[in-house]
């Protein structure tokens, strides 16, 4: 079983930085989500946009890139307080006190993967054939650590910011990081200080976006296309391989519960969150003002038709990829 495990898990990372299975992956996505909302699919691409550019600010790019801890963290942070009752501020203060267990460091450092690998095309598909693109569980210690840094500096900014309704009720502590969510100031805060905890570590002195900054970069409208359908795709590779490697299941079987229904409520909530945290991750990628929406909240706020979105994203994907394994 470890082998058979083990053999999948590894297919499964190969086609994570196969471009031609990216772009067929986001063709699927994209299908499927103009059926699931009930209106006529599109042309993925026009033969305008097959070669076309769009400039995009190098400033919010940088904000966007930064941002992938925080989210991590905020929907991270929902899963342990929806399992354990526990309030927001209390993960958070267990977090960045370093009192967490290995269980939740392990939660909390795959929604860190997941949130990170969701960016990463946007910035250019070139990222995705990188050796470092990589499942989870195959990754090297140093990076591992790289991703709780930014996690624990998240948490630690995020806790700050919840002081004043530190011994208040899950809901006004729930609202009060929605509030935060939709912030565009807070997001540039917040991504400013994951920024320094990280150049403190890896590259001393590199000076944060300038507010003045008004710089475009000419990125292919096709890559952002690609990039802004791949979300649920991570999303699930991200929470197979967790769930595949921490209860010894084969990732095939966990795809057919998918695909047939047959998978537990508990382990599809799990499965629409990490969809709910990588496309948190690619909307500022998209434009900052993207995380204002009313559909930019955490979890605990979606509605059912909004949780219902991710599904279908995520079901269509598990599809796709169980296909590439036989």
């Amino acid at each position: 079983m470890q082998q058979k495990i083990l053999a999948q898990l590894k297919a499964i990372d190969s086609l994570l930085r196969d471009k031609d299975f990216a772009l067929s992956l986001a063709k699927l996505q994209d299908t499927a989500y103009y059926t699931g909302i009930g209106k006529p699919v599109p042309p993925f691409l026009t033969a305008e946009e097959e070669n076309a550019v769009v400039g995009k600010s190098k400033k919010d790019e940088e904000i966007a890139s930064n941002l992938a801890g925080f989210y991590a963290v905020e929907c991270g942070v929902g899963v342990l307080s929806n399992q354990t009752k526990e309030k927001p501020t209390s993960w958070l203060e267990k977090i960045s006190t370093d009192k967490a267990d290995t269980a939740t460091i392990l939660l909390l450092n795959r929604f860190a993967n997941a949130t990170w690998k969701a960016g990463q095309p946007f910035k250019g598909l070139d990222k995705i054939s990188r050796p470092i693109f990589r499942s989870a569980s195959f990754l090297p210690a140093t990076e591992i650590q790289k991703d709780y840094e930014q996690v624990k500096a998240a948490a630690a900014k995020l806790l700050s910011s919840l002081r004043e309704v530190k011994d208040s009720s899950l809901d006004i502590q729930m609202k009060k990081i929605r509030a935060l969510l939709q912030s565009r100031q807070y997001a540039v805060e917040m991504a400013a200080y994951i920024n320094a905890s990280y150049t403190t570590r890896e590259k001393p002195g590199k000076p944060f976006v300038s507010a003045e900054d008004s710089t475009l970069i000419n990125t292919p409208v096709k890559e952002q296309k690609i990039a802004t359908n791949l979300a649920g795709f991570y999303a699930l590779e991200s929470c197979t391989n967790y769930l595949a490697s921490t209860r010894n299941l084969l990732p095939a079987d966990l795809l057919k519960s998918i695909g047939d229904n047959s998978i537990s409520n508990e382990d599809k909530d799990l499965y629409n969150r990490f969809a709910n945290a990588t496309w948190k991750a690619s909307q500022p990628f998209r434009g900052l003002e993207r995380i204002e929406r009313g559909t930019f909240t955490p979890f605990y706020f979606l509605s059912k038709a909004d949780i219902d979105k991710d599904w279908v994203q995520i079901k269509a994907a598990a599809k796709k990829l169980r296909e590439a394994l036989h």
